[in-house]
């Protein structure tokens, strides 16, 4: 074999489109530009976007807001864990904090901020340690001699 013996796979080339040379070519007369316009002129270019009068792809999205557009993410809020004031006497002891909520079976073991809410009636006196606490719950812990401290997350 030889430079000279190597010729391109059957197939792999096509001869260029002739154009403008007579009817009998197929590609006469306007040479496939079609009738009048812009795109039948020398030097017509459409926008890389135009998309033959269909609305645009960059017209159809959405504009980009926020991150997108380099603003932070507002923080997001915190989530609680409710628990009951009722429900407070199904755990043993004096001291009530997270722990004793979870052994209790009151919280999931993955929880971590925890709500006291005042539906329901102390029957004795609790210290309780947690993340927050609503007015009505504290009124009914106080009043029944205990005591709430708030804890730090």
């Amino acid at each position: 074999m030889r430079l000279d013996d190597l010729t391109p796979a059957p197939g792999s080339t096509t001869s260029r489109k002739r154009l403008g040379r007579g009817k009998g070519s197929g590609h006469g007369k306007n040479a496939g530009r079609g009738h009048k316009g812009a795109g039948s002129r020398s030097g017509a270019t459409k926008n890389s976007a135009f998309e033959g009068g269909q609305m645009p792809l960059q017209r159809r999205l959405p504009r980009l807001r926020g991150e997108a557009r380099g603003q932070h993410t507002p923080a997001k809020p915190k989530v609680y864990n409710p628990v009951n004031v009722g429900e407070l006497a199904e755990v043993s002891g004096d001291t009530i904090g997270i722990e004793e909520l979870k052994a209790a079976g009151l919280v999931g073991k993955r929880d971590e901020r925890v709500k006291i809410l005042g539906d329901g009636e102390v029957g004795k006196a609790v210290a309780v340690r947690v993340h927050a606490v609503s007015g009505t719950a504290r009124e009914k812990i106080e009043s029944a001699g205990g005591s709430v401290e708030i804890l730090e997350q």
